[in-house]
């Protein structure tokens, strides 16, 4: 193929317009390099002669609002046939380098784009692209910023192509020193193992449904989710319909209502459309059974009037050893009760006050029936079988009067008369030579009480010390199991046979079980709301107000830009901020947005701010649900905001024509979003969670179960696995009792455990080794505007390619 003729030879006016306007931006002067000077140029040339007259009548453009000489004497010589080649000679003798230049980067072609698809798995996928230019041109291809491993010729090839292949793909073509992008390219791979056969109905057979929906049955109140999946080329388009009747806002393959009432109840189907072809699914019925009629099907089997779980995890101590592993077990076991229905609240990094306020809060969720659960992992101790979690802020050292008694707080549950209490306390329990206070609550006798402790008394728990993201050792294999239908007490003695038989704890730490459970109670039982249905509607409001989001926005700025502003949820306490430039005038020649002037309240670090991946302000669990090419900021802490929030959003640009940068601001009220609705930052009644306690052993216990021995860390006075937390740091440990602790080190230590004083020294080399992981943020809400996409992309790479 001959790269230089086939694009050379193109007519100057089916150039592009982007490329046309340059032109015309250079060449609109009447200086010796101007529109004239090439009139005069070409008027050498027979083949393009330009007359007086029809160069006069150029000149009047100018008259005309956005008018253009060079415009029109461009028009003229293309009707004459003037071609790419021939307007680079013109230009070479006027000596016109930067128009040339101009001309070279419209010297690429691309002639052939790639296309979206939709296919199954194990298919063998070809994105091709093809393009030509005035000499050789080269690929490379790209997974939304990310290059392509060996992916330098035009056709990307995935034989197999994978679930893990999905995503979006461009092209970048160089030739010479200029470079042209290919339209974005969308391959969607769906997994239909296990999944109903396919049926279709299309004009000519190209578009398939192959993951069709199911019939459901489902009480009021649960979670209807319906899914449709079709494989064709580009990809197809989803419009749900139920009874026959398209439903708004129901054009994603996944259709989901996330409170059913006995109005969803119905047959739905999907319609499944690709260009002039289209699809039907089978249609489903979902059947939606009143509380009356659930009472009654199983009222021998024992139910919730609902589910509720609190979850903090508490990681950045100021007065002690910073913490590793809560963060990502609070984020596993977070998503793991919502699946059993659960209503979930997960705090980090919790001051005595804020910890409180947030026991009272989940206090007020509780009613006769409900099952509570609240799981803790931070630092901690035990003294008289009662347990003590241990704020952030506590004081070193720290006593009874600065924590949160476990036992008060079972108090406060048992007068709610709750259908199941659950406690998971993921903390040292070593005792506390400090606290000399003595216990003076009395707990009730009453069933359907469990604890489950990370570790024995007087004992400590582990975390394993690798790199990366990873459980303490409870949550490790709690997770495993959590979702098993079983007696809550069964599954946690599975989950202690399991810790019992791994080799890195064995000996040093053994989950203990204490209940007095006298039902089968398990966290899979039904929610049976019991009396009026506006009080069980009353609580879901209260929970639901620590988990409202800000509905995504875009913002127009005067210059024409528009930018996209969205918020995502990594905790309750935890937002992230995400923005994306969806819209660019051609004028404006580049600009990037971004987010500041917040308040001091929530000490955000402006270093970790407006960052181009979500790992870089530390939201790295999050961080594959988020919209790509965006700037995202992460602010944590939500609940010490007293006001509402107000920030800055900032617009900085350049037009074609000037050189200099200009700014634009915009100033955003978001209301108080997620925790902050509470309020956790008021000062708390004392009376609310009382600090000490009697019975220090009810409920009665269980025997221990014997401990595990690999390569772990030991956090002496206090957590072990954790769910869902901030930060990565190895975890330090500073002994409230004043006793030396067992550490494993990394491996610079070898793999033997050594017992030895906890110093300074070490303290700074745990924190040296903690400031050296990333700190995480999160964005959410994926665009489906592959424009949107293409235009945000080519814009960020053009500003990285400035540097």
């Amino acid at each position: 193929m001959s790269d230089s003729s086939d694009c050379y030879s193109l007519n100057i006016n089916l150039l592009r317009e982007p490329v046309l306007k340059k032109l015309c931006e250079l060449l609109d002067k009447t200086n010796n390099r101007g529109w004239r000077k090439l009139g005069e140029v070409v008027s050498n040339d027979r083949r393009f002669r330009v007359s007086s007259d029809e160069m006069e009548r150029c000149s009047l453009k100018v008259l005309e609002l956005d008018g253009s000489p060079t415009r029109s004497l461009l028009r003229l010589m293309g009707e004459r046939g003037c071609v790419l080649k021939d307007l680079a000679d013109f230009l070479q003798t006027m000596g016109h380098t930067e128009a040339l230049q101009c001309i070279k980067a419209a010297g690429i072609k691309i002639v052939v784009q790639p296309q979206s698809v939709a296919v199954v798995s194990g298919q063998t996928v070809r994105l091709y692209c093809q393009a030509v230019g005035n000499s050789g041109v080269q690929y490379q291809w790209f997974r939304s910023k990310e290059e392509v491993p060996n992916g330098t010729s035009s056709e990307l090839v995935f034989s197999p192509v994978q679930v893990r292949d999905s995503g979006f793909y461009i092209c970048r073509v160089n030739c010479g020193s200029t470079f042209e992008f290919s339209n974005w390219a969308q391959i969607e791979v769906l997994d239909v193992a296990g999944t109903f056969g396919l049926t279709c109905q299309s004009l000519d057979g190209q578009v398939k449904v192959v993951l069709q929906p199911r019939d459901q049955r489902l009480h009021e109140g649960a979670v209807l989710e319906l899914e449709c999946g079709a494989v064709g080329r580009p990809i197809p388009q989803y419009q749900w319909y139920k009874n026959g009747v398209p439903l708004q806002n129901a054009s994603k393959r996944k259709h989901t209502v996330h409170i059913v009432s006995q109005e969803d109840k119905g047959k739905y189907r999907c319609m499944v459309s690709c260009k002039n072809e289209w699809a039907w699914s089978r249609e489903v019925e979902v059947i939606v059974d009143s509380y009356e009629s659930i009472w009654h099907q199983g009222s021998e089997k024992p139910y919730a009037t609902d589910k509720v779980a609190l979850l903090i995890g508490n990681l950045s101590y100021q007065n002690h050893p910073q913490l590793r592993a809560p963060m990502v077990d609070v984020y596993d076991l977070t998503n793991l009760l919502r699946q059993l229905n659960f209503k979930v609240v997960s705090l980090l990094d919790l001051t005595e006050s804020e910890m409180r306020n947030a026991v009272d809060e989940f206090l007020l969720l509780l009613h006769k029936g409900v099952y509570g659960l609240l799981y803790y992992a931070g630092h901690g101790y035990e003294n008289y079988g009662n347990s003590f979690m241990v704020p952030v802020d506590a004081p070193n050292p720290y006593r009874s009067a600065n924590c949160l008694c476990v036992q008060s707080i079972l108090k406060l549950m048992q007068e709610k008369e709750t259908g199941l209490n659950v406690f998971l306390l993921d903390m040292c329990r070593k005792r506390n030579v400090h606290d000399d206070a003595t216990p003076n609550v009395v707990l009730r006798v009453t069933a359907n009480i469990v604890f489950g402790y990370a570790t024995c008394p007087d004992a400590e728990a582990f975390e394993l010390n690798s790199s990366g993201f990873t459980n303490g050792v409870f949550i490790k294999f709690l997770k495993k199991r959590l979702l098993e239908d079983e007696k809550i007490t069964v599954l946690l003695d599975r989950v202690a046979e399991d810790m019992g038989q791994f080799d890195p704890t064995k000996g040093k730490q053994a989950l203990e079980i204490r209940s007095s459970l006298s039902e089968r109670r398990a966290l899979t039982d039904p929610v049976l709301p019991s009396g009026c249905w506006d009080e069980a509607q009353a609580r879901n409001l209260q929970w639901a107000k620590a988990h409202e989001l800000p509905e995504s926005m875009c913002l127009n700025f005067e210059c024409g830009v528009r930018i996209k502003l969205g918020f995502a949820a990594e905790f309750s306490n935890v937002l992230v901020i995400y923005t994306s430039i969806v819209r660019k005038p051609e004028d404006v020649s580049f600009c990037q947005a971004y987010v500041t002037n917040f308040t001091p309240e929530l000490d955000v670090d402006p270093k970790e701010m407006n960052r181009v991946t979500p790992e870089e302000t530390g939201s790295y669990l999050l961080s594959k649900n988020l919209p790509q090419h965006c700037l995202y900021t992460r602010l944590s802490s939500l609940q010490k905001l007293r006001e509402q929030l107000v920030f800055t959003v900032c617009l900085q640009g350049a037009y074609t024509a000037m050189e200099e940068l200009v700014d634009w601001t915009m100033e955003v009220n978001i209301g108080k979003p997620l925790i902050a609705r509470l309020d956790l930052h008021r000062t708390p009644r004392r009376s609310s969670c009382l600090q000490t306690c009697l019975m220090p052993h009810s409920p009665s216990h269980s025997p221990c179960h014997s401990p595990g021995a690999e390569q772990i860390q030991q956090y002496p006075c206090c957590f072990s696995s954790q769910p869902a937390g901030t930060y990565l740091g190895v975890g330090s440990y500073e002994p409230p009792h004043g006793s030396p602790a067992t550490f494993y080190r990394s491996s610079s230590h070898g793999d033997a455990p050594f017992c030895h004083g906890y110093s300074e020294a070490d303290a700074d080399e745990d924190l040296q080794f903690l400031a050296s992981y990333n700190r995480v943020n999160v964005p959410i809400e994926a665009s489906d505007d592959i424009e949107e996409l293409q235009s945000s992309f080519i814009n960020s790479l053009q500003v990285q390619n400035r540097h």
